[in-house]
């Protein structure tokens, strides 16, 4: 029986997501593999793990900034060879898990568990093969470190693969396959029952609104960009899920009650119908993640972007807009203006709908497997 070990870090919920997402695919298609996953940093050392993903939290929500210059020094400054030594020292802990658990394979949906992985191989101590899955649609360079020792990498799409060739990563080692997404997107949908169950009209379009989570999408702009689709379009209905987001909730209930709208903006707080309200909807406003953008793509929506945490999601909304699948409402923009150039634009939102079709990658985990497992 082959043994898969999946790493994956807590820096934000797409890393934890895609290893999910494979680990049940392997454990739902292959009988005959033993699949385990861990986070990595919190084996190393939970109080480390506790500090550095509050760390993160705190300035993606309160110090956008201060992320954006970590973010960009990890790539290439001071910071990337802190990061890199680091990860040196942490991986002899790491060695201890791997020595028990020999697997035959490691795969890894965040840069520290291949880099680890990738010095323990240079070392001797490892012979595994090791594959990483990049969770952004632009290249970070943390992801490459000791590239020589990683065996596989997917990516999630062309112009990621060709910033690699150039950087000297052999073109055999690279796979565009998408980022890892549930299979539940792939699934048949009843739409009359989705649309009974959250006391939505068929005959309405529906605009599907992320306020953004834990994080939010900056609370004024959330408020600013629902006021406007409230106010603009009365012939819409808007499902608006606030997360985690108490503050953000207040407002959106606040302005619902005020603009006398309850009869067609929906205010959720949490819910694990995702893709079905996705396949129902028109379009998505979001916050550019590379988990929520690859399942906008995977239903063909249509993506408005607000308000994207400095570094990599900033670097995934420019893609999406240099590829024709966004819009990107930014800081100074009048909002209602871009809102009311997109609606008196059909043909600019069935282009959208197309560029979202060709970036989409449905079956990734299962291009994926078939590629580790030799199908």
């Amino acid at each position: 029986m082959k043994k898969v070990l999946i790493f994956y870090g807590s820096y934000g919920g797409g890393h934890l997501s895609a290893a999910k997402y494979i680990k049940k695919y392997i454990e739902n298609h292959y009988s005959d593999i033993k699949v385990e996953m861990v986070d990595c940093i919190e084996y190393i050392n939970k109080f480390i793990n506790k500090v550095s993903t509050e760390a993160y939290k705190q300035m993606a929500k309160n110090a956008p900034w201060m992320w954006e210059l970590v973010y960009n020094h990890s790539k290439n400054g001071p910071l990337a060879k802190i990061t890199n030594t680091s990860n040196r020292i942490m991986s002899r802990k790491l060695n201890t898990l791997l020595q028990e658990f020999e697997p035959d394979l490691v795969i890894s949906t965040h840069p520290f568990g291949n880099q680890m992985c990738a010095i323990l191989k240079r070392r001797g101590k490892i012979k595994c093969k090791i594959a990483t899955t990049l969770t952004d649609f632009k290249l970070h360079n943390q992801w490459l470190y000791l590239s020589e020792y990683i065996d596989y990498f997917f990516v999630s799409n062309n112009t990621m693969k060709e910033e690699m060739i150039l950087k000297n990563i052999p073109e055999n080692k690279i796979f565009v396959t998408g980022i890892p997404v549930s299979n539940k997107f792939l699934e048949e949908f009843d739409d009359e029952k989705i649309y009974k169950d959250f006391g939505l009209s068929k005959n309405k379009h529906t605009v599907l609104f992320f306020g953004g989570g834990e994080f939010g999408l900056g609370r004024d702009t959330a408020f600013m960009t629902l006021k406007a689709l409230i106010r603009l379009f009365k012939d819409i209905q808007i499902v608006a899920i606030a997360g985690k987001n108490r503050r953000m909730l207040r407002k959106f209930k606040k302005l619902i009650e005020t603009t006398e709208s309850s009869n067609r903006v929906k205010l959720l707080t949490f819910t694990d119908k995702v893709p079905e309200l996705m396949h129902i909807s028109d379009i998505v406003v979001t916050k550019p993640g590379g988990l929520t953008i690859t399942e906008s793509l995977v239903s063909s929506l249509p993506i408005i972007i607000i308000n994207p945490i400095p570094g990599q999601e900033e670097e995934n909304a420019e893609f999406l807009v240099n590829h024709g699948a966004a819009i990107w409402i930014k800081k100074n923009d009048n909002i209602a203006r871009k809102l009311k150039t997109l609606s008196r634009n059909p043909e600019m939102v069935s282009l959208m709908i197309e560029k979202s079709k060709e970036l989409a990658k449905p079956n990734s985990i299962e291009e994926i497997c078939k590629i580790l497992f030799n199908e």
